[in-house]
């Protein structure tokens, strides 16, 4: 049995938390998700006598795709509460001579040595903030900050020479030693 699909999910109170059908979806402060799960797992709200809820997915069956599924299921609506409760944000840093970021309106404008201005919009799910050379993506779908915060290392990838470039919070690049010199040759 998955360790982790095994282990029930504790929907916090302010938090609303629906089954119908294969549709899961969850209602908090920040907001609300849904997901389509697959009928190879039973998605059940169960509330104790304290008055506290978790959800607990089960596993209809015991082949390789549902046990598969059965943990990927729970990892995704402990996401889904976190989000609408929590949210999730992605730093990252632009480091370079002349590179930097600033935020016009919902436009994140980045200069990042190209001959033109690389303007990123933020999305409806999904904002950033700027703050000196960090940049901040803020939304309660961890799957599309994530995805927007690659999207935005994409523009200029941190290079192994200088290390100039996007790159995550605390992520390593490691350093090339670029040409030796030539020395003589007795």
């Amino acid at each position: 049995m998955s360790r982790i699909g095994r282990r029930p999910v504790p929907v916090p109170d302010g938090t609303d938390f629906k089954v119908e059908g294969n549709v899961v979806s969850v209602k908090g402060p920040k907001g609300v998700l849904s997901q389509v799960i697959h009928s190879s797992v039973n998605v059940e709200l169960k509330t104790s006598a304290d008055k506290t809820s978790e959800v607990v997915v089960l596993r209809l069956g015991d082949d390789k795709q549902s046990r598969a599924l059965h943990g990927l299921t729970r990892t995704l609506i402990s996401n889904m509460v976190e989000g609408v409760t929590k949210g999730f944000t992605k730093e990252l840093e632009v480091n370079g001579v002349g590179y930097r970021a600033q935020k016009q309106g919902l436009n994140l404008t980045m200069n990042l040595g190209y001959s033109h201005p690389v303007v990123v919009s933020d999305t409806s799910d999904v904002k950033t903030e700027v703050s000196g050379s960090k940049i901040t993506v803020i939304g309660i779908d961890k799957q599309k900050v994530g995805q927007f915060a690659a999207i935005l290392r994409e523009k200029r990838p941190p290079e192994p020479y200088k290390g100039k470039g996007i790159r995550y919070v605390g992520e390593v690049v490691r350093q090339k030693e670029g040409k030796a010199a030539k020395g003589s040759k007795k």
